[in-house]
């Protein structure tokens, strides 16, 4: 889900004590989808009972006294967390390729390449 007006907050206190206490929130997404403050006092209610996130209400994650870092029923990672250094190294040179061949009007790994025959006035196929 995107994060803009009209959805930041749209997971409330209410919602989350709304979840069992065995339910386990991922939210690997947009921190701001949920309610400034919500999921940590919904956490220390125990509604859902456990937490895993990657993302936070204000990222960089500096603070070591954050009070999601300090509940045991909770997992924080970084954004990246998942991903090891050689499978960051073979991303960033997979997109770096994709930006030259673009620039050199030959791009590559295109989901969609109507959207290059629309722009250019040609009928997709």
């Amino acid at each position: 889900m995107r994060l803009v007006k009209e959805t930041r907050g749209i997971v409330g206190a209410e919602d989350l004590a709304c979840m069992r206490p065995a339910a386990l929130l991922v939210n690997t997404s947009r921190a701001g989808l949920i309610a400034p403050g919500a999921l940590v006092e919904a956490l220390r209610a125990g509604r859902p009972g456990r937490a895993a996130l990657d993302v936070y209400e204000e990222e960089p994650l500096h603070d070591t006294d954050h009070p999601l870092l300090k509940l045991d029923n909770v997992v924080c990672t970084p954004h990246i967390g998942y991903v090891t250094r050689d499978e960051y190294e073979i991303q960033f040179s997979d997109i770096f390729d994709q930006i030259l061949a673009y620039a050199a009007g030959k791009p590559i790994n295109v989901v969609n390449p109507e959207v290059f025959e629309l722009r250019s006035g040609r009928a997709p196929r």
